[in-house]
């Protein structure tokens, strides 16, 4: 895999069990904000899939409305739902993740140290910063 791959799994490895992450989060954490897509690509062929230690977790990777993967490379998103489940993420009644009580703040263990990104400013904004 390349450099931008192995970033994306480093920090797909960092999401703890039980939250999530977005794919455009993702991107910001590895420094490529407008990366989204790019992550997707590099999450589809992800060589060490699954749940356990040392494994990349990319099940815990959603759409940042909280929706699943159409594509879900290893089973499809009813399969990624599932698997979220099992680790304790809740969802709404259109089966998508509740990502104000699931969504990772972007820290190891969720304590978090001053060096690690815990997420933008509060008066941040998004809408000018991805241009919509």
């Amino acid at each position: 895999m390349g450099d931008f791959a192995n970033r994306v799994f480093a920090v797909v490895r960092r999401i703890p069990r039980g939250k999530v992450a977005t794919y455009g989060q993702v991107g910001r954490l590895i420094g490529a904000p407008r990366g989204a897509r790019y992550v997707g690509y590099a999450l589809h062929a992800n060589p060490e899939p699954g749940t356990e230690p040392g494994c990349i977790p990319c099940h815990r990777v959603v759409f940042k409305d909280g929706r699943m993967a159409t594509g879900f490379a290893f089973g499809g998103p009813d399969e990624q739902r599932k698997m979220l489940a099992a680790e304790g993420v809740g969802f709404d009644e259109e089966g998508r993740v509740l990502m104000d009580a699931f969504q990772w703040d972007g820290r190891s263990d969720g304590a978090g140290t001053e060096s690690e990104p815990s997420g933008p400013p509060p008066d941040f904004d998004w809408k000018a910063e991805l241009g919509e």
